[in-house]
């Protein structure tokens, strides 16, 4: 997942008989503007306080970590989403339409998108992570299950500029961003992304996005630190993936997991900190920690539906439509 050591050109992989294609686009920009990840990871290393963007939780073993968290009774996020997309599906696909290309932002395994497939008859699916390692065989079985759909899965961090120009055509594109992951945007990062999809949606196109919503802070803080720990790994697991991209000798065990929910921000955040003072080399440089200091490694804003809608209306969206569970711990937007 070095994906800045990659060419700067986008890659088109095609995989005769597969049924689909994966296009590499290391930097999530036109060649012409190129981003050094690299700098922008040690950057933040060496800033006070230091700081990793959530993207490095996502090697191989920390896809399987979230995974694992999907299935924990505390986070109650990915199975209160589900619960509306069963309850719903029909009044939601009702209202998306059928026969429009379908754009899967944070794809991973596919797995959610897989859902709507038959529900919505997409023409064109474009499956958009980070996680070359998720994608490809999930591609893979799709492909298989609905030869009449085209495939493309497209590597790329979405995060910091959204190209998708080669592949859509003129017509009318659904984009899917569930999980609530655009909680990992401050608010007004979020309508830059927001509008970026809004352009690629077309006449007739629009956005279905799945939200988590504000609650008891007790109910938001377990869902992210959870009693056996898993959570934990999954944030720590990003220093092995740091020391694995840039040559650093991140001990993860020698910080701890911080998990609270900044009430004042309305976000959950995710920190480690240093159990005592180290002296490490991060890609031939010297970088110290005291006891206690803390490395920033995630935020997830939370949203009543009201300004979430607000939201939705900065970035050009209109014709919002929502749906929730019966309490109100999630909710479901789509907006043309």
């Amino acid at each position: 997942m070095a994906h800045w050591a990659a060419a700067t050109h986008p890659k088109l992989e095609r995989l005769p008989g597969s049924g689909y294609r994966l296009v590499h686009r290391p930097h999530g920009a036109l060649p012409s503007e190129p981003l050094d990840d690299r700098a922008t990871l040690l950057a933040g290393l060496f800033a006070e306080p230091a700081r990793i963007a959530p993207k490095y939780f996502y090697d191989a073993l920390g896809c399987a970590l979230f995974n694992a968290i999907c299935e924990l009774p505390e986070y109650y996020p990915t199975r209160t989403e589900w619960a509306i997309f069963s309850a719903h599906r029909d009044a939601i696909a009702a209202t998306i339409g059928l026969g429009r290309q379908f754009v899967d932002l944070g794809a991973g395994d596919c797995a959610k998108g897989a859902f709507w497939l038959p529900l919505l008859e997409p023409p064109r699916y474009v499956a958009v992570d980070i996680a070359a390692a998720a994608l490809e065989p999930a591609l893979a079985r799709l492909a298989t299950a609905f030869p009449d759909v085209e495939f493309t899965g497209v590597v790329t961090d979405f995060s910091r500029s959204l190209d998708l120009a080669e592949d859509l055509d003129a017509g009318p594109a659904t984009f899917f961003y569930p999980g609530s992951s655009i909680g990992n945007f401050s608010p007004d990062e979020a309508v830059k992304l927001l509008t970026e999809v809004r352009r690629f949606c077309g006449r007739g196109g629009g956005l279905f996005i799945g939200v988590d919503t504000e609650k008891e802070p007790a109910r938001l803080q377990a869902a992210y630190d959870d009693a056996l720990g898993v959570t934990a790994a999954f944030n720590r697991n990003a220093l092995n993936h740091v020391n694995a991209l840039i040559g650093a000798d991140f001990d993860p065990a020698a910080f701890a997991h911080i998990a609270f929910y900044n009430a004042a921000q309305r976000r959950i955040e995710m920190h480690l900190e240093a159990r005592s003072a180290q002296r490490l080399h991060i890609a031939g440089r010297e970088r110290t920690f005291a006891k206690g200091e803390r490395i920033h490694t995630e935020n997830s804003y939370k949203y009543a539906p009201e300004t979430f809608a607000r939201l939705l209306r900065r970035a050009g969206f209109v014709g919002i439509s929502m749906w929730q569970d019966p309490a109100g711990d999630f909710a479901v937007f789509y907006a043309e």
